[in-house]
């Protein structure tokens, strides 16, 4: 059945839609950390359909949120008042950190950032704009123009001018070999050498932790730097917190609350977790910035009653469960145990990460060089084993990536590190 699957999808849909595994898997039906496919076969999940299902599979106060709220009325569109999107742009403003914050809702990561691109460009009249190298931001054609990942940049036009920034990966490029008060003062030194090249940007984008890049991230403070130097300026602080957001790395509720000395951002992007699997994204902004646009606007799918209704019940769960503090307890013991099983891992380069968000990078042994064969490799012996991870990295990297949802227990944590360890060991 699967394999008449795969035949149907390769005929009639983009050659380009990735699909992970040889024999590419069909999931019917997921609870708590578990998903089931059609074959029957029970896997433990450590990426939760891409970092989206934060707190638990079918989980049943999100399941009845739903139900209930699609037996009453699913959609209107944001030309009419809608009591779940006003109560959930609350609760997410009240959260932000951002004053005076305003909340736009959209249907995924790449809108959202797409949105903050807009917003940006238009409050400060620029169209260039500051990124990361080994970024991500969407695949829309803005977002794709900003995104400094050569494997997920299809083409080099664009809308606007990207000028990438180091800092965004601590262990390669021209600093990696310095100490991390250095590496960040080497980073604010080439911000100020770009920007004295040319016209002010609108802003910087930036993920406080790299998600396809690889779970990469710069040390505590870097952004915060980078902030005085763009304030100066009137350059805007953009968060990409689509995969960081709503506790995720442990530490904090956000990713840039690890960069927090200068004041938090401007703008923050997010979506994925919030909407545990339904498409809920959004934007926070400060007034001025968000009400700067001077045509009309609306979203036919940004915020409709069930999405809503499932954001709402979702972050209730998250908050009242306090499933930031088991990221970081549980996420603490499970990259310690990965950890600990990769030092007997020749191709193991790195096991990195914060909270439940965990790259373990491969190479091959006694290089730098990425190593694609191996990492397919343990994707495949993985799932063998009842596990599933994902894939990342750019510049020539590779990374499996781990983040089950926030709710993983201690011996879930045990059993995946164990399935992991054995599927390294048969590189």
């Amino acid at each position: 059945m699967t394999r008449d699957l795969f035949a149907r999808h390769r005929a009639v849909l983009p050659d380009w839609l990735a699909l992970y595994y040889e024999d590419p898997l069909e999931i019917t039906h997921g609870e708590g950390r578990h998903v089931w496919d059609a074959e029957g076969n029970k896997y433990l999940d450590f990426f939760g359909g891409i970092l989206t299902t934060m707190t638990a599979h079918a989980l049943p106060e999100v399941t009845k949120a739903v139900a209930e709220q699609a037996g009453r009325i699913v959609h209107s569109s944001t030309l009419y008042l809608n009591r779940p999107m006003v109560e959930l742009a609350e609760r997410v403003a009240q959260l932000s950190g951002i004053p005076d914050a305003r909340v736009f809702f959209t249907t995924s990561g790449t809108e959202a950032n797409d949105t903050a691109l807009l917003l940006a460009t238009a409050h400060r009249r620029s169209n260039t704009v500051l990124a990361m190298r080994n970024s991500y931001h969407g695949r829309s054609f803005s977002s794709v123009g900003i995104t400094g990942n050569r494997g997920w940049s299809p083409t080099s036009l664009s809308p606007l001018q990207t000028l990438y920034v180091h800092g965004g990966v601590r262990t390669r490029g021209p600093y990696a070999d310095l100490d991390d008060r250095d590496f960040i003062d080497a980073c604010v030194a080439d911000l100020k050498d770009l920007l004295g090249h040319t016209r002010a940007p609108a802003a910087l984008i930036a993920e406080p932790v790299q998600g396809v890049g690889g779970f990469t991230s710069p040390p505590g403070g870097l952004y915060a730097a980078f902030r005085e130097v763009l304030h100066e300026r009137g350059i805007l602080w953009i968060a990409d917190e689509v995969q960081t957001g709503w506790g995720r790395t442990g530490e904090h509720f956000w990713g840039w609350q690890a960069h927090a000395r200068s004041g938090p951002p401007d703008i923050v992007t997010f979506a994925k977790g919030i909407g545990n699997g339904m498409s809920v994204g959004g934007v926070i902004a400060r007034a001025e910035i968000m009400n700067c646009l001077d045509a009309n606007s609306i979203s036919t799918f940004g915020g409709t009653q069930v999405t809503m209704a499932t954001g709402l019940a979702n972050l209730t769960y998250l908050l009242e469960h306090d499933l930031q503090g088991n990221a970081r307890r549980v996420g603490g013991l499970l990259i310690e145990r990965l950890r600990a099983a990769a030092a007997q891992v020749p191709h193991v380069r790195e096991v990195r990460g914060r909270g439940l968000m965990i790259g373990v990078e491969l190479t091959r042994p006694g290089t730098d060089e990425a190593a694609p064969e191996a990492a397919s490799t343990v994707l495949e012996e993985a799932r063998a084993g009842g596990l599933l991870v994902g894939k990342g990295g750019g510049h020539g990297t590779s990374v499996l990536r781990v983040a089950p949802p926030m709710s993983l227990t201690v011996a879930e944590a045990e059993e995946g590190a164990a399935i992991l360890e054995r599927a390294l060991r048969s590189i």
